[in-house]
């Protein structure tokens, strides 16, 4: 049955979708970090008060231009139409529906004007785009665009005016009702899990309940128990992870009468006790008392779409549920604190994929993501978000892209980029779209080294820099399009080894890893280990038939199942910074790709304001000496250093080292001069955080010959001797040795959340008698290897060169005797084994010294996956004699001690020997090699631990330098404070008496 006459206007859908309106200027204040219901306002949440402000400023407004039915609408809304709102509001409906129907109101003309419009605008585009020749068509669309011009700047205008409004009106509405975009209603439901608990040998089964919201955690006999016994989050010091047994933690707990009491559990699985040890710090977090954050956690996403539209329901990426390292389902209303989407072949606008990906965060966690930055090259985009309680950190945003198609002209193949500063702390994203086709390595390396060159991103004042030294952190994502390189009849064969989930033969052959094995892309790039099936080739619709052959007119083409889709990152010496999860989905099947899903958990620095005098002089300094370059170079000219970094207020630079050439081709360059760089604040809690960027330049051009980054963390207790690989352009360039000496101002760091969690190595025969004692003792930190373990799988066999080492002296723990109320639980430590634990980096994973040959020496096992295989033996180039003594540091270069401040460590004498570079020097006689058994071993202390201990009851020999052992030496956390009996007397200075000796 038809319409009896035509509608004048047109009739509106009914849509509860919301739409998201740009930000504004000025962002909201930072919301409470522990927000309770009392916050919130009871009854009408002052709706009649908030009638009453607008109506008052709308009688001081001059009303006579303005339409007699609009200014009726106007007065309606403020009048009662505004606290019907803010009940919608609420009641969880943050649409503003009243304000929806005054808009189309006011715009119902402007509306039918439109309607009338568009199909005639619509069709004469459709027009236009039947170009008759390129000329012609251009020449029309610019006459259209010239002739439309002032109409389309009015309907934009109009546009950004009704997206201000809305938000103007939202935001007054949500605060007047303590509303923050579904943040505050983001609850995380408590949580039980099923442990076992062992008592005098006796297994008992019992039932931990974490409330994240309430801040307990409930020790129950049965699911159904009473909840009698508990202990609030402020009473959980530290957790400690089993490296030995997987499921099982120790939760150390501060009782009632101030004792520390040590609580084992095992757990049904790996998973589970990683989903426990998530809530517990999300816990720790939310109630925290500290202003701003030092832990957050990122979610990095990459989907080729296939250029196909999404499913409808696509939750399960972000969820990071599927194959690979996953995430437990304890975890899911556990919020990321940032979002990073990044898709190739997208048919979607970047409006609908950004509101899309906001509604299906909505519905996961109940928050109302801010975007951060949405930057598109054709098909090829990246989308940030952000939890609202971090608009005002984050800051300094830039964007940029880089096309690397064919000619370097086209954008279907490229990279897009995004980069912010979070309080202290940089981040750089880059999802790129590389040269497709297995035979095409070597064009995809050079889309590798154009993107590093050309994408603009970050400080603009570290102009010698390419992308990878800028940011703390940079994560690269995307389809990188690298194969597996087997001949195209092994395809049967090979997907019968991915059915049986024979990975690791498969990944011999990727190309990217063994690209990245000669160094030729992603340098000092880690990747965590892949234990998930190749994300390409499939069939679409399904995921358990690989389409691997296509029909092309020259014949069939083969595209072998390949792990196209990757995630990699790439981060500064010494942070904080753990893979969480790293995987693909199963059910997510509208493209011939799946979409790939990583987690990080992410250390980060505040905004610092110092506590001291800002009139008065930094106490603080940092001393560079005894560098040595190594360039493989031939030029004649003269090198100097640039130091940069955010903690010095200008760019230093050195004056001119000397050169000497090498019969490898290299030359040797020699900067003598000390150099002494003033930081714009001196405390240790800022200072430690930051890192100096260095650069070696010609003199003749300024062109950079290399550059490199050294963690001044690395010297908080003494001098330090550092080698790192000096790059340029993603290539390896060279080496820098040298020492570097840090004097801070009072005080110490704070307690950190990552230190919240630790991981035991599990050694009843060498725990030095005290196996059978169950009273909590402090033991040395141990590194994080990897504490978001999620299930046991193939190793890839890659060994990560960092690019840096450090050789530094232990430090002095505390006694045991200390652990009482005022115990800092970031600096309780599970025990550790007399055995050698593998060196660690920060960022979990496997490192050792590296030579100029820039060559692995070791690769260590990784307990939760197995054993990598024998350790190789240490090659002659890598125990290098010094031939000069090194300048010792300074004594008078010393930290100051305050009343109260804890017991520096004494600094020991500066080794005749360099353990961290290798010169490529013959073998040494015998005799030297005698006179070198008192020395110490090289180490590479990683974030937690860094350097080697020799026990009053060692053998003169260490296991490691007897022929034919390959046993890993013993490394012990650099912070500790534990020094060697019997050595270095302390000096009034807190510096070894024997350094102060050489330095006069």
């Amino acid at each position: 049955m038809g319409l009896v006459t035509h509608l004048q206007y047109p009739v509106q859908k009914e849509e509860d979708v919301e739409e998201e309106p740009e930000p504004t200027n000025q962002p909201p204040q930072l919301p409470p970090r522990n927000f309770t219901p009392s916050d919130v306002k009871e009854g009408h949440y002052g709706d009649s008060s908030l009638s009453d402000t607008y109506l008052q400023r709308l009688q001081h407004l001059e009303m006579s231009i303005i339409p007699e039915d609009h200014q009726k609408a106007i007065q309606e809304y403020f009048r009662t139409s505004i606290c019907l709102d803010a009940e919608q509001v609420q009641n969880g409906n943050p649409n503003l529906p009243c304000l929806k129907k005054l808009t189309m109101t006011i715009c119902k003309n402007l509306n039918s004007e439109i309607s009338r419009a568009l199909p005639t605008l619509e069709a004469f585009q459709r027009v236009l785009d039947q170009q008759l020749s390129p000329g012609i068509g251009r020449l029309r669309s610019q006459g259209s665009a010239d002739s439309g011009q002032s109409i389309s700047f009015r309907l934009e205008q109009l546009t950004k005016l009704l997206y201000s409004i809305e938000e103007k009106a939202k935001t007054a509405v949500f605060e007047s009702v303590g509303y923050d975009g579904g943040h505050r209603r983001s609850l995380i439901p408590p949580v039980a899990f099923e442990v076992k608990s062992e008592s005098l040998g006796i297994s008992t089964k019992m039932f931990l309940k974490v409330d994240v919201e309430s801040g307990k955690i409930y020790f129950k006999k049965s699911k159904d128990g009473p909840e009698d016994k508990f202990y609030v989050h402020n009473k959980i010091l530290q957790l400690v992870r089993s490296q030995k047994m997987h499921p099982k933690l120790v939760i150390v707990l501060e009782t009632e009468k101030e004792k520390v009491l040590r609580k084992e559990f095992v757990f049904d699985d790996t998973k589970k006790r990683e989903g426990f040890c998530q809530l517990l710090q999300q816990m720790k977090n939310k109630h925290s008392d500290k202003p701003e954050p030092d832990m957050i956690t990122v979610f990095v996403g990459s989907w080729n779409m296939g250029n196909a539209g999404p499913p409808q329901d696509i939750k399960s990426w972000f969820q990071c549920k599927g194959q690979g390292k996953t995430r437990d389902d304890t975890a899911d209303h556990i919020p990321h604190d940032i979002y990073v989407i990044g898709t190739q072949e997208g048919p979607l606008g970047e409006k609908e994929w950004t509101d899309t990906l906001k509604n299906v965060l909505r519905n996961i966690t109940n928050i109302s993501f801010k975007q951060v930055a949405t930057h598109t090259l054709w098909n090829i985009r990246i989308v940030v978000l952000a939890k609202p309680e971090h608009e005002n950190r984050i800051s300094h945003v830039f964007s940029d892209s880089v096309k690397t198609g064919i000619a370097n002209t086209l954008g279907n193949k490229g990279a897009v980029g995004v980069s912010f500063m979070f309080n202290g702390t940089s981040f750089g994203f880059v999802n790129s779209h590389l040269t497709s086709g297995s035979e095409k390595k070597h064009r995809r390396n050079q889309n590798y080294v154009n993107i590093l060159r050309f994408l603009n991103l970050g400080d603009k004042k570290l102009n010698p820099f390419d992308i990878t030294h800028r940011f703390t952190h940079l994560f690269w994502l995307g389809d990188l399009n690298y194969r597996i390189e087997f001949a195209s009849t092994e395809a049967e064969n090979i997907v019968t080894k991915i059915k049986q989930q024979q990975y690791q033969e498969l990944l011999i052959k990727d190309q990217l890893n063994m690209e990245r094995d000669e160094g030729k892309v992603f340098l000092h790039f880690d990747e965590e280990d892949i234990t998930f099936a190749p994300t390409y080739r499939f069939e679409r619709d399904t995921r358990e038939k690989y389409a691997y052959t296509k029909a092309k007119a020259t014949g069939t083409k083969y595209n072998l199942p390949s792990w196209c889709d990757r995630v990699l990152r790439k981060s500064y010496p010494l942070v904080h910074v753990v893979c969480q999860s790293y995987g693909c989905t199963n059910d997510i099947m509208t493209s011939d790709h799946s979409p790939v899903f990583a987690t990080f958990e992410v250390g980060v620095a505040s905004q610092f304001v110092s506590k001291h005098d800002p009139n008065s002089l930094s106490e603080g300094g940092i001393k560079f000496m005894n560098c040595v370059a190594t360039l493989f170079t031939k030029s004649k000219t003269k090198f100097f250093i640039e130091y940069h970094s955010s903690c010095l207020d200008k760019i230093v630079k050195t004056s001119e080292g000397d050169n000497t050439e090498n019969s490898n081709g290299s030359i040797k360059v020699r900067f003598g001069a000390q150099v002494e760089l003033t930081p714009i604040i001196s405390d240790p809690e800022y200072l430690l955080d930051q890192h100096v960027l260095i650069c070696v330049k010609s003199i003749d051009c300024d062109e950079s010959y290399g550059e490199g980054c050294v963690a001044l963390r690395a010297a908080e207790y003494s001098y330090t001797e550092f080698h790192i690989t000096l790059t340029h352009h993603g290539e390896r360039t060279g080496t820098l040795t040298g020492g570097i000496q840090l004097r801070t101002s009072e005080g110490k760091q704070t307690e950190k959340l990552y230190d919240f969690i630790k991981v035991e190595k599990d050694d009843p025969a060498n725990s030095k008698g005290k196996g059978g004692d169950n009273r909590f003792t402090l033991h040395q930190p141990i590194d994080i290897a990897n504490p978001s373990y999620m299930g046991v799988g193939l190793k890839s066999g890659y060994a990560t060169d960092k690019g840096w080492s450090y050789t530094m002296p232990p430090k002095t723990a505390p006694s045991a005797g200390q652990v009482g109320k005022d115990l800092n639980p970031g600096n309780l430590s599970p025990k550790k084994s007399t055995h050698d634990a593998p060196i660690r980096s920060p960022t979990g994973k496997s490192s050792s010294p590296i030579g100029e040959d820039e060559k692995p020496t070791e690769m260590f096992d990784n307990p939760l996956y197995g054993a990598m295989g024998k350790s190789q033996a240490r090659s002659k180039e890598q125990e290098p004699q010094r031939k000069e003594q090194p300048t010792p540091p300074d004594a008078m270069f010393a930290f100051p001690k305050a009343d109260g401040d804890y017991e520096r460590p004494p600094v020991p004498t500066p080794r005749n020997r360099s353990y961290t570079c290798s010169e490529g020097k013959p073998q040494p006689s015998a005799t030297a090699a005698l006179l070198s058994v008192s020395v110490k071993k090289p180490v590479v202390p990683s974030r937690s631990e860094g350097g080697a201990v020799l026990a009053t009851n060692r053998p003169p020999l260490p296991i490691r330098s007897r022929p034919g052992q390959s046993e890993p030496s013993k490394l012990r956390d650099y912070r500790d404070n534990s020094e060697l009996p019997g050595k270095h007397p302390k000096s009034s200075k807190g510096w070894p008496a024997t350094a102060q000796r050489d330095a006069s």
